[in-house]
C-alpha cells in the first residue's frame, strides 16, 4: 500500500504520523495510516483534504465572486477524500458537499473571514518571517504573561498587542501565554468552546496577524505560548460530527461529548489534533502549548493521547532545530503527566500547580469556600514548596478521598505557578482581581512568595500594576436557549461558594465583556510601587545564581514560629550567592534570626523601606503582611 505521506507529499512541513516510530528507547510506537487535512497551495494548484468516512460522495463547493461550482473529490480506503484546482489565489471561499447536502465548512479551515456559520477561505502560504534567528527561553528562564486578546486591549486584536511589547519587555517578561484562538462562535469568548481548532479566531484578526505577532515577539524576545483545547469543543457551529466520529457520548463530562481518542476510527481523530499541535508550533512559529483541563482527555488505549502528542511534538523539534514545551492544566496531581514515556508516564514538560495557588490564596484571603476548604495554613503552602503536590496520596476532606501522588521525581521547573490567572479569577462569583481583595502589603507580600518560589511564575495581565477591573466570563452565541443553559450553569457552579451580596454577571451581556477589558491606569493606589516592586522582583529573579539551576536537594524550607514561612535557595555551585526569602502572611510582629552559617545582605523589601547596603547578621523583625529576601554574601 503506497504511504499515505506520499498523497501529500510536499503540502506542510510537519512530520508524518506514519513516521512517529523508531525513534529510540522510550519513544512511543505509532503507524497510522492518516493525511494531514485542509487546503494547501501547492505550486501552481490548491490541494484540498477531508475525513469523511461515512459519506458516499463528497464534493467540493467553491464560492467565487462571481459564480459557484462542485468539483467531485476522490476518496482513498481511509476515508479521505481529496481533490485538487489549477488556482491559487485566496479570494474565494470553500466549503464541501456531502452526500448532496450541504455546503458545510472544512473541519480543517485555516481561516473563517465571517465566522462560524460561513464558508472557509483559504490562506495564503506567502507570509515572510524574520526570526530565523530565534531561539526561546529555557522554561526555567521564563517569565510566563496570560493574557487575553479581547480584553487586553481597546482594539481586541492581536496586532495591538504588539504596541504593548516594549511595555512587557520593561516589566521583565518573555513569553506570553495567549488564551486558545481557535475560531468561536460570535466576536466575544474565552476561547475554549472553540469549534474549528485549526482557524485563527475572525475577530482577533486572523491568521496573518498571529503570524504577525509572534514574529514581533521573537524579535524583541519574547516567546509565545498558546493554550489550546484537545478536551472538547464548543457548542455552537461545530461542524466537525457532519463529517466523521470526532466525538463519542462513551465518557460524560461537563463540556459536551467527548473527543474520540480510544474509539473506532480514533487513529484518523487523533491525527486531527496533533496535527493541529503541529501547526501551530510548524506554521505559525508558537513555542509552546498549554494543554487545557488534561484530566478531561478520555483515552483508555495502551498508549495515551498526551504521550503520542508529546512524541510527535519531539520529532518536529528534531525536525526544525526549535525546542516547543508542553504545559498541562491537571487537577488530578498526578506526576505522571511529567514522567518520560519510558518511565510509564506522557513526558510533558511541565504543568500549572494549583495547590501553590490555592494554599497562597487562602492565606491571603481567609477564603475556605468550596477547594478553598482544603488549605489555608501556613503549613500547607510550605509542603507546598517541598512537595509540589499538597495532596500527594493523602486524604482530601473536600474530595473526601485520598488524593493525588508524589512529585518526587519531578523538577521544579516543571511546575508553573501564580496568585492569578483567567481561571481563579474569571469562575469565582465577583470575579474579584487580588488588588481588589487584599491590601497593598499582602499584594505585595504573595507576588514576592511566588515570583522568588523555585518555580515558574505566570503573571495573569493586568497583575503587575495592580489591575482592578474583574475579568469576568462572556460568551456571544447566537441560540437563546443556549444563552440560557449557560446563565444557568454558571449560576449553579458558584453554589459552593458564599454568595453574600454579589450580583451574577450575565456572560452574554456585552458589557460583561466590556468591563473585563484592562484600564491600564497606572495611577493611584500604589499601582506605580506595586509595578515597581514586581519589576524588582522579576530583576533578582533573571540575574540571581539561585535561579540558573534549581534542584530538589537545593531548596530548604521551614516555618518559624508559627507565623513566618522561610526558604533557602542554594545555587547549583556552592560558590555562588544563596538566596533566602521570609514572609508573614498575617498582621503583627514576628521575629526570627538569619541563618548563622552565612552573611546576608537584604535585595527587596515589601515595607518599601530603602535597602541597605551592609551585612545583616542581628534578628530580624516581621510586620505583615511583609516580604523580604536577601542573598548570601560570596567572600
Amino acid at each position: 500500500m503506497k504511504n499515505a505521506s506520499e498523497n501529500v507529499a510536499g503540502l506542510i512541513a510537519i512530520p508524518d504520523l506514519m513516521d512517529f516510530h523508531g525513534l529510540g528507547q522510550g519513544s512511543v510506537p505509532t503507524a497510522r495510516v492518516t493525511q494531514p487535512v485542509g487546503a494547501f497551495i501547492v505550486d501552481s494548484h490548491t490541494r484540498f483534504v477531508v475525513w469523511a468516512p461515512n459519506a458516499e460522495k463528497v464534493e467540493l463547493h467553491l464560492r467565487q465572486p462571481d459564480k459557484e461550482e462542485r468539483i467531485a473529490m476522490q476518496r482513498n480506503e481511509w476515508g479521505y477524500w481529496s481533490a485538487e484546482v489549477e488556482k491559487t489565489d485566496t479570494d474565494y471561499r470553500y466549503g464541501y458537499c456531502l452526500d448532496d447536502k450541504g455546503p458545510v465548512p472544512d473541519p480543517a479551515s485555516r481561516f473563517q473571514p465571517e465566522g462560524t456559520a460561513h464558508l472557509s477561505a483559504v490562506v495564503p502560504a506567502d507570509y515572510t518571517w524574520t526570526d530565523q534567528n530565534w531561539k526561546a527561553p529555557s522554561l526555567k528562564e521564563m517569565i510566563i504573561y496570560e493574557l487575553h486578546v479581547g480584553t487586553f486591549t481597546t482594539q481586541s486584536t492581536l496586532e495591538a498587542i504588539i504596541d504593548k511589547l516594549d511595555y512587557l519587555l520593561d516589566v521583565g517578561i518573555n513569553a506570553i501565554e495567549l488564551l486558545p484562538l481557535s475560531q468561536f462562535s460570535g466576536t466575544r469568548g474565552w476561547g475554549y468552546d472553540g469549534v474549528f481548532p485549526y482557524a485563527v479566531q475572525h475577530s482577533y484578526g486572523g491568521p496573518q496577524a498571529l503570524k504577525r505577532l509572534v514574529d514581533a515577539c521573537h524579535s524583541k524576545g519574547i516567546a509565545v505560548i498558546l493554550d489550546v483545547v484537545y478536551n472538547h469543543l464548543g457548542p455552537e457551529g461545530n461542524c466537525l460530527p457532519c463529517f466523521g466520529p470526532y466525538l463519542h457520548k462513551r465518557y460524560q463530562q461537563g463540556w459536551g461529548d467527548a473527543i474520540n481518542f480510544d474509539n473506532k476510527q480514533a487513529d484518523h481523530v487523533r491525527s486531527y489534533f496533533i496535527g493541529n499541535a503541529l501547526m501551530w508550533l510548524n506554521e505559525y512559529h508558537i513555542d509552546g502549548l498549554r494543554l487545557d483541563a488534561v484530566h478531561s482527555i478520555w483515552d483508555f488505549g495502551a498508549t495515551h493521547f498526551l504521550a503520542e502528542l508529546t512524541q510527535a511534538v519531539r520529532t518536529l523539534s528534531m525536525q526544525t532545530g526549535r525546542e516547543y514545551i508542553l504545559i498541562a492544566e491537571s487537577d488530578l496531581n498526578d506526576s505522571k503527566l511529567l514522567l518520560p514515556y519510558a518511565d510509564r508516564g506522557f513526558g510533558l514538560d511541565a504543568q500549572w500547580l494549583d495547590d501553590f495557588h490555592h494554599s497562597l490564596h487562602t492565606l491571603a484571603t481567609g477564603e475556605k469556600d468550596h477547594y478553598y476548604a482544603d488549605f489555608g495554613t501556613l503549613n500547607h503552602l510550605q509542603k507546598a514548596f517541598e512537595h509540589s503536590y499538597v495532596y500527594n496520596g493523602t486524604y482530601s476532606p473536600f474530595r473526601e478521598k485520598t488524593f493525588g501522588n508524589s512529585a518526587q521525581h519531578t523538577y521544579y521547573d516543571q511546575f508553573v505557578v501564580y496568585i492569578q490567572n483567567h481561571d481563579q479569577i474569571g469562575n469565582r462569583l465577583g470575579n474579584d482581581r487580588m488588588a481588589s481583595l487584599v491590601s497593598k502589603p499582602m499584594l505585595k507580600a504573595i507576588a514576592g512568595t511566588y515570583l522568588l518560589s523555585p518555580y515558574v511564575p505566570m503573571l495573569f495581565m493586568g497583575e503587575e500594576y495592580g489591575e482592578t477591573n474583574p475579568f469576568f466570563y462572556f460568551i456571544d452565541y447566537s441560540d437563546d436557549e443556549l444563552v440560557e443553559a449557560v446563565r444557568k450553569g454558571r449560576k449553579e457552579e458558584f453554589e459552593g461558594f458564599q454568595k453574600d451580596e454579589l450580583e451574577y454577571e450575565d456572560p452574554q451581556d456585552v458589557q460583561t465583556f466590556a468591563r473585563s477589558r484592562l484600564s491600564w491606569d497606572f495611577q493611584g493606589d500604589g499601582r506605580a510601587e506595586i509595578l515597581d516592586f514586581y519589576k524588582q522582583l522579576i530583576r533578582i529573579r533573571k540575574t540571581h545564581p539561585a535561579f540558573q539551576n534549581v534542584i530538589r536537594t537545593g531548596v530548604q524550607s521551614w516555618i518559624e514560629g508559627d507565623k513566618v514561612l522561610m526558604w533557602l535557595q542554594q545555587a547549583e555551585n556552592p560558590k555562588d550567592n544563596a538566596l533566602l526569602c521570609a514572609v508573614i502572611f498575617e498582621e503583627g510582629e514576628a521575629q526570627f534570626q538569619l541563618p548563622e552559617d552565612k552573611k546576608w545582605k537584604r535585595l527587596i523589601d515589601s515595607a518599601s523601606t530603602p535597602i541597605s547596603e551592609h551585612t545583616e547578621t542581628d534578628s530580624i523583625v516581621l510586620s505583615g503582611p511583609h516580604f523580604i529576601a536577601w542573598t548570601s554574601i560570596v567572600e
